[in-house]
């Protein structure tokens, strides 16, 4: 049977100079978010992750993961992503046995190759080797979250006689989850057993992965689908959709700046073939029907908004997300388990 839906929330703490905010307050404002939205019911709390920004986009979502487990009971931590080729493998894998222990079980990770340029040269290594840091990362990660005792040797990565410790309190380690955003990645998914956050176009992403775990003998119900689809839930579009909007413009002219230094076109809001993440924006009736339509049609089951789009507070979120949290996702929850019925 196809998994649960679960509604979440993502943050990247992108807090830009003139906010009028200091980087300490607004992490405390959000971490005092985060326990709020899970006394509303929400079920994940995603991160972005990207390094060296001037407006302190996150760089580092583990120990914000961390301090929020220790302030909330229920509430699920992954990224969407982690940039894999950027970390080195056995010490990522025993900071999510920290965090898993940490959290009771709550945490997942999202990986991916990232593309941006700037992220590399910040650790002095280069853009071509992002899939073969990424493919042999990933089957570091996967041996690490068997708890057997393992050697690699690779042509990035070295490990000798590795166990993790601690022992994760998930059986298997943290639920790994592959962004996608063409067919390679989809397979590259499918190859390591993993859910997909699906990054392109429907049919070399989410079709080229189901066909795959199909291929293979595998259930596609036993894995998921996520993706970040933004929601702002007003009952005055006119009066206050435009200070959020003037915030995803701002959040948009990074990717766009990122997307033509690593030569890749058009950036995410200008891709037509792509899954689309663009905003629905409206009253909740609005917003029930075209997220109900969105994760139809596409089979996700995993969907989050963003919490604090850059340059806003917390508290400027508030009505929207209290909206979004106990009138929109109850019946989109619903809406999910009537279409498997």
């Amino acid at each position: 049977m196809k998994p649960d839906l679960r509604i979440g929330v993502v943050y990247d703490f992108r807090n830009p100079p003139d906010s009028g905010i200091d980087n300490q307050s607004f992490y405390a404002e959000i971490l005092d978010q985060a326990v709020w939205l899970e006394g509303l019911g929400i079920d994940l709390i995603w991160f972005t992750e990207h390094h060296f920004v001037d407006d302190g986009y996150l760089p580092s979502w583990i120990p914000v993961a961390a301090a929020m487990a220790a302030r909330t009971k229920k509430v699920c931590f992954s990224s969407d992503i982690s940039i894999l080729p950027l970390y080195q493998p056995v010490r990522l894998a025993e900071d999510l046995a920290v965090l898993d222990n940490l959290s009771g079980g709550r945490v997942e990770i999202g990986v991916g190759l990232g593309y941006v340029p700037q992220d590399f040269n910040g650790y002095g290594l280069p853009v071509r080797q992002r899939v073969s840091r990424t493919d042999e990362g990933l089957e570091v990660l996967s041996r690490c979250f068997a708890c057997e005792r393992f050697s690699f040797t690779g042509k990035r990565y070295t490990a000798e006689d590795v166990t993790i410790k601690p022992d994760y309190v998930q059986p298997g380690g943290p639920p790994l989850w592959v962004a996608a955003s063409s067919e390679q990645g989809a397979l590259r998914a499918a190859r390591f057993n993993a859910h997909l956050l699906p990054q392109g176009p429907y049919e070399t992403t989410i079709q080229v992965w189901l066909d795959a775990l199909t291929a293979s003998g595998r259930d596609p119900d036993d894995y998921r689908i996520g993706i970040i689809k933004p929601c702002f839930v007003t009952d005055d579009k006119e009066g206050e959709w435009p200070a959020v909007r003037a915030a995803e413009r701002f959040r948009m002219e990074y990717y766009a700046r990122a997307f033509e230094a690593a030569g890749r076109g058009a950036p995410p809001d200008q891709d037509r073939e792509r899954i689309s993440q663009n905003w629905v924006v409206g009253d909740v009736d609005h917003c029930v029907a075209e997220l109900s339509a969105f994760i139809r049609d596409y089979g996700v089951t995993d969907l989050v908004t963003w919490a604090v789009p850059p340059g806003l507070r917390p508290g400027d979120m508030k009505e929207p997300l209290t909206k979004f949290a106990t009138e929109v996702a109850p019946r989109l929850r619903a809406a999910a388990k009537n279409a498997v019925r």
